[in-house]
Order: structure tokens, then C-alpha cells, then sequence
């Protein structure tokens, strides 16, 4: 049986080093040779300034580029990296573009083991995130009552920021602890509220601690309010939405069409159980506003608007997991999507008029899957009582490629 396990070439040209807030005084033996045996140290500037590097260094280039370092291959060459350098470090971005016995790895804890040590937290039960690069929305999936996140932040204005949102967004009774320096000589931590934010000089680096409380946080589960998005009423309804979802099963990575995305409520959703969306809508002030849903959920990183119209907008589009189809169909965009999809796409498509209803049993009868016809009605007056009102019935149609 053959080995194909990554092996370590004798002498690899590239030494990724993660190095803490105590310099060298930190490092183990062997990041220090590594660093010794280096023609060309990259590094931030403050990296290159704790290990105490002389001309060999090399500030990286902004905006950052891994591209330096890689024109340096067959040259002895270190990269300094803030703790593990592959936990929001430049550790995964060089190890994309090499093959695994080029470089070696060194690293240090990191700012969030050293977070945790300091608060007795167990790191396992911590979201760990990189608010440095991404938008505070990004922490809203994982806010709720008596969780704790430990938040990397680009600088020290950042952590009023932070607590400015937070308050914004209910928990504003959350417990912060801001950590500025950790592991070296200038390490500070304070624990303040969010809503009664007051640090006036917080400095870089810097991560804030959060024990989460106040609002209730977003659902785990599929069917978010309604109101809790952007529409001009082309959107999914709640038990609708919880239903088509259901049925398109969503899973982390993988990749969802959402042809005729209206409000893009079915594209957040999927995003948010850790896929990744294309919402195809040709109407410019729809696209606004999924792209305004995607902002406010912190997912705008993993959907993508698609302006056109199906099935030319979907040529040049990865190819899907699953595809959502929410209505006003033709017979040529079924054929169109039947051919162009791999084998093991879950289609789903949901019609309320009869002509779209008779397609979808059409489809049916050629390729099989499943029908559900869905009547919903809610309570409403009806003069001094109350009555039901009925929603339009909806025919779904899901299928396996």
C-alpha cells in the first residue's frame, strides 16, 4: 500500500515562524536556528522589530502579498507570523501556492490560547474569530446568552467599535475584556461592558474577550423572521422558507444557485448553515437589497450577487451542491438546468401559479423526486372574532440530479 502522506524535504527553503509579544525570549531553539539559517526575513513591522532582525528583513508589502516571498523560493527565507501562523496568519496563504516540502512550520501560541489561559475559558467552547479583516456581523451567528468569543481587532479603536455594535445589536449587557499585548511586557487586560464602554487608549495588538448577554441571538435553526430582512415582499415566507430549506439540506462548504433570489432570504440562510451562495437576480434594487441582508448576517463573504438572468448567468458559475428555483419558471430553463448540473444536485422549486404547478408535475413524471403540496393558514379578525386566513397554496418539487 502505497504512502501518501505529505513528506519534509532534507532542508526546506521556507521557515514560517509564529512569534509572541516576549520575542525571542519565546521562541523555542528551533525557530531561532530558522531564523539564524535566513538570507531574507518577511515579517510586520512590529515581528521584525521583537525577533530582532537586522537588514535582513522585510516589512510586507501593502496591500499584503505572499507574492515577495514566493519570488524568493530556492533562497533561504523566514516568515514571521503573529503566534500559530495557520490560526489568522499568513500560514495558509503561503501553503496554498508550495508544495509541502518546501516549508516548515514553527508555531507559538496563539493570541487565543494565551486569551483563554488568561480567563480559565475552554478554548473548545470559544468562537474563535479574525475581526481584523472581516465586519463585526460577522460575529452575529455566534452571539447568544453565556457564550463566549474571543475576537482578534485591527487596532485599538477598534475595541469601541466593537462595543458600539454590540450595544447596537442588543448585547449591550455583554462582559469585555479588552487584552492589549498579550504574552509580553506591555500585556493589559481590562473587563468593562459594552454598553458602558469608557477605555479611551486601547493600543494594537489588541483582542477583546466576550461573555455574551441581552438579546436572544439569531436561531440556529431555518426560518429567520420575515422582518429580519431587506424586501420589497418578493421574499420567502418564514414557513416556507423553513420547509425549502429542509428540503435543500444545506451543508458547511458547500455551493447553493438561487435563481431568482428576490430578497436573497434563502441564500442567507443557507450561508449562515456554512455554505456558500450565488443569488442570480436581474433587478438592481433586489440586488441591493441581498446585498444589503448579506451585510447585516456577516455572510456577504460567502454570497455573491449574480447579475442575469438563468440559465446564461450561470454558465461561468462553480458548480452547485444544490439549486433553488423560487417561481415564474419555463420549460427551457428546466431543461437547461437539468443538463448543466452535475449528477447528486439537489433541485428544489417552489410554485404558486397553476401554469408553473403544471411544469413542475411535467418534471415530475420525467425525473421522478418529490411533490408536496403546501396550504398554510394564519389566524386574523374577522369582525369581533377571529378566523383563518389562507396563504396562496405552493407546490414544491425536489429532485436528486
Amino acid at each position: 500500500m502505497s504512502d501518501s502522506s505529505p513528506r519534509l524535504a532534507a532542508d526546506p527553503w521556507l521557515a514560517i515562524v509564529g512569534i509572541g509579544e516576549d520575542g525571542l525570549t519565546g521562541l523555542s531553539q528551533s525557530s531561532r536556528d530558522a531564523l539564524a539559517k535566513a538570507e531574507i526575513v518577511f515579517g510586520g513591522s512590529r515581528h521584525l522589530r521583537l525577533a530582532e532582525i537586522d537588514a535582513r528583513g522585510r516589512p510586507w508589502p501593502v496591500p499584503f502579498s505572499v507574492d515577495p516571498v514566493l519570488e524568493c523560493r530556492g533562497r533561504k527565507v523566514a516568515v514571521l507570523a503573529s503566534g500559530d501562523p495557520f490560526w489568522h496568519g499568513a500560514g495558509g496563504s503561503l501553503a496554498a501556492h508550495l508544495a509541502p516540502g518546501e516549508w516548515i512550520a514553527f508555531p507559538a501560541a496563539s493570541t487565543f490560547s494565551l486569551a483563554a489561559a488568561r480567563l480559565g475559558w475552554r478554548l473548545e467552547e470559544v468562537t474563535c474569530l479574525g475581526l481584523h479583516a472581516a465586519p463585526f456581523e460577522t460575529l452575529l451567528p455566534h452571539l447568544a446568552p453565556a457564550r463566549h468569543a474571543i475576537c482578534l481587532l485591527r487596532d485599538g479603536n477598534a475595541a469601541g467599535e466593537l462595543a458600539a455594535w454590540l450595544t447596537r445589536q442588543g448585547f449591550g449587557a455583554s462582559s469585555l475584556c479588552v487584552m492589549e499585548s498579550l504574552g509580553g511586557a506591555g500585556e493589559r487586560i481590562r473587563t468593562t461592558q459594552a454598553a458602558r464602554f469608557d477605555l479611551a487608549d486601547v493600543a494594537a495588538p489588541v483582542a477583546v474577550a466576550i461573555s455574551a448577554a441581552g438579546a436572544a441571538g439569531l436561531p440556529r435553526t431555518s426560518g429567520l423572521p420575515d422582518e429580519a430582512f431587506i424586501h420589497d415582499g418578493q421574499i420567502t415566507k418564514r414557513p416556507m422558507r423553513a420547509l425549502t430549506l429542509s428540503a435543500l439540506a444545506p451543508r458547511p462548504g458547500e455551493i447553493l444557485w438561487d435563481i431568482g433570489a428576490g430578497s436573497g432570504s434563502i441564500s442567507v440562510e443557507w450561508c449562515l448553515a456554512g455554505g456558500r451562495a450565488f443569488a442570480i437576480e436581474t433587478r438592481s434594487d433586489r440586488a441591493a437589497n441581498i446585498r444589503a441582508n448579506a451585510a447585516a448576517f456577516g455572510v456577504a463573504n460567502s454570497l455573491t450577487i449574480v447579475d442575469g438572468t438563468a440559465p446564461v448567468a450561470l454558465a461561468k458559475l462553480p458548480s452547485p451542491n444544490a439549486v433553488f428555483v423560487g417561481g415564474g419558471n419555463e420549460q427551457s430553463l428546466f431543461d437547461a438546468l437539468w443538463a448543466m448540473i452535475p449528477e447528486g444536485t439537489r433541485l428544489v422549486v417552489n410554485a404558486v401559479t397553476l401554469e408553473t404547478e403544471a411544469l413542475l408535475l411535467t418534471e415530475h413524471n420525467r425525473h421522478g423526486g418529490e411533490l408536496l403540496r403546501i396550504e398554510l393558514a394564519q389566524a386574523a379578525p374577522l369582525g369581533s372574532m377571529r378566523g383563518w386566513m389562507p396563504s396562496r397554496p405552493l407546490v414544491q418539487w425536489r429532485v436528486v440530479r
